[in-house]
């Protein structure tokens, strides 16, 4: 196997998989190489390192705090890690999430990474109108341990 780095029209990155050049030539010049993002056909190989899929990776070692532990005490630690650099680089808008996510993502407000409360519905209104959001189960301030 050989890994291509492409690149669309439109310039969305992605990577091809291959079983070897001629492979990609031919499926480019058949057209039916697509980008995964837009779908548009016309797609070029990027500056890249060779790479060669040369069967199954290495198991990559476990780190030395995470041997000998419980899995769910890993897994644990690890959303814990996550909470604390989300929280730390985040601004807490409060209820005014779906008013300030709405104002980044029309360019009314500087980009930036906020966190808030929405309700369901008000959440349902921000997915359809296409703004990236995520529901992420984080405990109320003076309730983490």
């Amino acid at each position: 196997m050989i890994v291509y780095d492409l690149k669309c029209a439109q310039g969305h990155r992605f990577e091809g998989w291959f079983s070897s050049a001629d492979d990609y030539s031919s499926q480019r010049d058949r057209s039916i190489l697509s980008c995964p993002a837009c779908g548009v056909a016309d797609v070029e190989r990027v500056l890249s390192a060779p790479r060669l899929n040369m069967g199954a990776a290495e198991k990559p070692s476990m780190p030395a705090e995470f041997k000998d532990k419980d899995p769910l005490a890993i897994a644990q630690m690890l959303y814990s890690r996550m909470l604390d650099e989300m929280l730390s680089k985040s601004e807490d808008v409060g209820n005014r999430f779906p008013e300030e996510a709405r104002k980044i993502y029309y360019e009314e407000a500087a980009a930036r990474a906020i966190r808030g409360t929405a309700t369901q519905a008000e959440h349902d209104e921000l997915v359809d109108e296409g703004i990236p959001v995520a529901r992420l189960p984080v405990p109320p301030a003076g309730k983490l341990n």
